[in-house]
């Protein structure tokens, strides 16, 4: 059996964009592998069909498989410049969509958008419903003649070395700079080359739903010229009588998700009054005239739980109720919510991370077994069938460790979740070094799925144990309040009794030989735990936050979610924002801290890495920083393969270094 290697996350398949055709019967995902020679990404649609001989199937191969859309029974598009015959330039955006059979022959260019578009909708024959992005320093090209066309494209070159920022966000995480950018819903006839924007110049559209008989479509996002509330407005828009209706949400929520529910809509919303940015949503059922009432409020955890190898895809739909994802303590389970507020477990077999709902009780799925990656499911008649293999073959020609759950009462009599993953040839009579991993978020979940960094270390021969403790996802909105003077108190605590639980279950942990890594949250951690305690080996910090006062006034969430995290600010509260900032701690560090962090990161701007480096330098403290140039947040799950490499070798290393693993 082969170990665990750095490089395996590229192996393992990727599973996402699960739609299905309009029966319900066939299905069509996108499964993504990478490249580390070539240093990129390949995904490719495969479409499963009971009728079809094998009923799962490649359709396409090493295409841009992305954001595939049933036109018909038989019939997909999907977003692809396949041609290279319509690249784009700052001023010019285009997006090319395919249509392919699903019979067979090649893929076929359909039509072109001129904008960068997303989300594409079937309404009618030749109309669709569709998300662009409006530049609105960019003037409409499309009335200019040829002179005044060649000006304005000599002015935008010519602004090309400038960024221009006056509005909050000014950037943002994976999209780089927004500023004067917005996301509007289209409205096009590709037959008659004509569009409709339904969204206003300023609206930032976060998402939309058409209902099953293509009358209407309802809408939601954010509206704003200088800074974005983080309150939402919402629109139910008649597509014959070309009129909107909107919900009166009064500035006072922020919507999730919205879904048609026979004529009614059920939407997800929060106000934040009780647990800020991070509190769980409530369920809303809205009339056609845009009056609502609260339907249900469980405080759910909506959406699944952590992996670095999980695809994504819808966790919301609608019909004959509100179907949704919901993390509770650490499984993630498929949900019905009939309009009378009633909650129905629909699928709690495997750990699920997308859903698209058929006709009936057939339910398509992308879930993880306990130790294993994705694949895809069907649940009909009760009875849940597994219909794909991707990632069979690997796990039989690998060492998987096993995730031993076990759960304890910390000292303020909470149960907390936690697990510890072996290496596979686990030796009882031996030693061994250990690594704790503390999630993102916090408002997240560790599960049993598979993690590809845990495996890679477990297969070295570390002992890996991680936890959900307060301010995790997954147990209501009183158990992940870690906020205000909480913050760094009840999370740590649990961490650190959490440390001492394993290290009295599992005696065969060097105690002295422990190192900790966390990244986003988990690295706001990391940066906490050296200035608190000398207890860990080694550290790396990865994504990280060591100063509120900077973090508030830097990233594309400080303005709103960190001080609401903190409950203060600079200017009425600086000293109690620099009491839950790691970096007033670092003074007190001796542990050797290594700092993973990318250029691009706008969610955890490495202006706070750069800090907390310099402060431990400047202590006498070894450290060292791994910066990856182009990338941001999501460097440890999407980032460029070689640079993910790069990244779990620079930790691995360090903890090899400082632990010395070999000496057992």
């Amino acid at each position: 059996m082969k170990k665990v290697a750095i490089e395996d996350f590229a192996r393992i398949k990727k599973l996402g964009s699960l739609t299905l055709s309009p029966s319900g019967k066939k299905a069509v995902l996108t499964v993504t592998e990478g490249s580390i020679e070539d240093n990129n990404y390949r995904t490719d649609l495969w479409v499963w069909d009971e009728s079809h001989s094998p009923a799962l199937y490649r359709l396409t191969a090493g295409e841009d498989g992305k954001a595939p859309c049933f036109l018909d029974e038989d019939t997909i598009l999907f977003p692809a410049d396949r041609k290279k015959r319509h690249p784009s330039t700052p001023a010019e955006k285009y997006t090319v969509y395919n249509r392919i059979s699903l019979t067979g022959g090649e893929a076929e260019e359909a039509f072109v958008l001129p904008f960068a578009a997303s989300d594409l909708t079937p309404v009618s024959e030749d109309v669709y419903l569709v998300c662009g992005l409006r530049d609105l320093r960019i003037p409409d090209l499309s009335g200019m003649d040829d002179a005044e066309k060649a000006a304005a494209m000599k002015a935008l070159e010519e602004e090309k070395d400038y960024e221009v920022f006056d509005e909050l966000p000014f950037w943002v995480n994976g999209r780089g700079v927004v500023n004067k950018k917005r996301l509007g819903l289209y409205l096009v006839d590709v037959r008659e080359n004509t569009r409709k924007l339904l969204t206003a110049d300023y609206f930032d559209l976060h998402g939309f739903t058409l209902r099953d008989d293509h009358q209407q479509v309802v809408f939601w996002g954010n509206e704003y010229t200088a800074m974005d509330t983080q309150k939402s407005r919402m629109f139910i828009y008649d597509l014959a009588a070309e009129t909107a209706v909107e919900v009166p949400l009064e500035n006072r929520y922020r919507v999730g998700s919205a879904e048609f529910v026979g004529d009614e809509i059920v939407f997800t919303a929060a106000t934040g009054e009780k647990y800020g940015s991070s509190e769980n949503p409530a369920f809303y059922r809205c009339a056609p005239d845009g009056t609502f009432t609260l339907l249900s409020a469980p405080d759910p955890s909506l959406g699944p739980v952590g992996s670095d190898i999980a695809g994504g895809g819808s966790s919301f739909s609608g019909g004959d109720g509100f179907y949704f994802v919901q993390t509770v303590g650490y499984h993630s389970r498929y949900c019905r919510l009939t309009l009378t507020g009633e909650i129905e477990t629909l699928v709690d077999d495997v750990n699920i991370v997308s859903c698209a709902r058929g006709h009936g009780n057939n339910i398509f799925f992308i879930g993880m077994e306990k130790d294993a990656p994705q694949e895809l499911y069907r649940k009909a008649n009760g009875q849940v069938q597994k219909l794909s293999g991707f990632n069979a073959a690997y796990l039989a020609e690998h060492e998987i460790a096993h995730t031993e759950h076990f759960t304890f009462v910390d000292k303020d009599g909470v149960e907390i979740d936690g697990w510890v993953l072996r290496p596979a040839d686990f030796d009882e009579n031996k030693t061994y070094p250990a690594i704790l991993d503390v999630h993102g978020g916090p408002q997240t979940a560790y599960g049993e799925g598979f993690f590809h960094e845990m495996q890679y270390w477990a297969g070295l021969g570390y002992i890996v144990f991680f936890c959900n403790p307060r301010g995790s996802s997954g147990k209501g909105g009183g158990f992940a309040d870690i906020y205000g003077d909480n913050y760094g108190v009840r999370d740590y605590n649990d961490i650190m009794e959490f440390t001492d639980e394993v290290l009295r279950r599992v005696p065969q942990i060097d105690e002295k030989r422990v190192a900790m890594t966390g990244g986003s949250y988990g690295g706001f951690m990391a940066n906490w735990i050296i200035g608190h305690t000398d207890r860990f080996a080694a550290v790396a910090s990865q994504r990280s936050i060591a100063n509120y006062i900077s973090k508030c006034l830097t990233t594309d969430i400080g303005y709103y979610h960190n001080l609401s995290a903190i409950q203060a600010d600079p200017w009425n509260s600086p000293e109690k924002m620099w009491a839950h900032s790691p970096l007033a701690y670092a003074d007190k560090a001796v542990t050797p801290t290594l700092f993973i962090q990318s250029d691009e990161d706008y969610r955890c701007w490495m202006g706070d890495a750069v800090q907390m480096l310099q402060a431990l330098l400047m202590h006498g403290v070894p450290a060292r920083m791994c910066l990856f140039h182009g990338e941001n947040h999501e460097l440890s799950r999407s980032g460029k393969p070689r640079h993910r490499v790069r990244r779990l070798r620079e930790i691995t290393n360090w903890f090899d270094q400082w632990l010395h693993r070999c000496e057992s």
